[in-house]
């Protein structure tokens, strides 16, 4: 695992959203805010290294030298349908942000993404990319996602926001594109014979939309 390349993001109050989260006694409802505030702690992390540019602001007081974000705009691109669920909480922390559609799911005899849906800004390949799904398992979903955007003319650097990996996901994502960066609220223990991440949360998509 190259380390250089995921941040674990461990706040205290991330551990024990997480913890809530993880409880499957937590309502669809309680569910679904978890992953909207651990996506908006988790966008501080991927949003540390923004450009910033020297502005002047005329406070009640005097002229102040402050600092805004300058550079790329952002673009946040969930993965259908899981994915959506983080979207609001990035959209809390960058109001500005457009936001891509990707659909995907897993054959569940292959374990394979197989895609059906995808709409983009016009500007995709102009903006900085954060790619947002709860769970990266064995990496298939994000691999895909990940080659798409690169043929839509993404060539820096695409930052993925997982509240849970799995290790087995970590190597491949990080194998199978070298300019990526992994943020995870978790690095768990690895998958079991369903391709399931373990402990991991259960069906983030169904626990988020109350489905089976």
């Amino acid at each position: 695992m190259d380390n250089s390349r995921v941040t674990l993001v461990d706040h205290p109050m991330v551990q024990h959203k997480l913890s809530i989260l993880r409880d499957k006694a937590t309502s669809c409802k309680q569910f679904r805010e978890l992953v909207r505030e651990l996506a908006l702690f988790e966008g501080y992390e991927a949003t540390r290294d923004l450009p910033l540019a020297d502005v002047d602001v005329e406070t009640p007081i005097c002229t102040a030298r402050c600092k805004q974000v300058s550079g790329k705009k952002l673009a946040v691109v969930p993965i259908l349908r899981a994915g959506l669920g983080m979207v609001d909480g990035v959209l809390d922390l960058i109001p500005a942000a457009r936001v891509g559609h990707l659909g995907m799911y897993r054959n569940e005899e292959t374990h394979e993404p197989v895609p059906y849906y995808d709409k983009m800004p016009e500007d995709i390949a102009n903006r900085t990319v954060l790619v947002v799904d709860p769970m990266l398992a064995t990496g298939g979903s994000i691999i895909s996602a990940v080659t798409y955007l690169r043929s839509r003319g993404v060539t820096g650097e695409i930052k993925l926001m997982v509240l849970v990996a799995a290790p087995e996901g970590i190597d491949a994502v990080l194998a199978a594109d070298d300019n990526v960066h992994i943020y995870t609220c978790a690095i768990d223990e690895g998958l079991n014979s369903a391709a399931y991440i373990v402990p991991g949360l259960g069906d983030a998509g169904d626990r988020i939309f109350g489905t089976k």
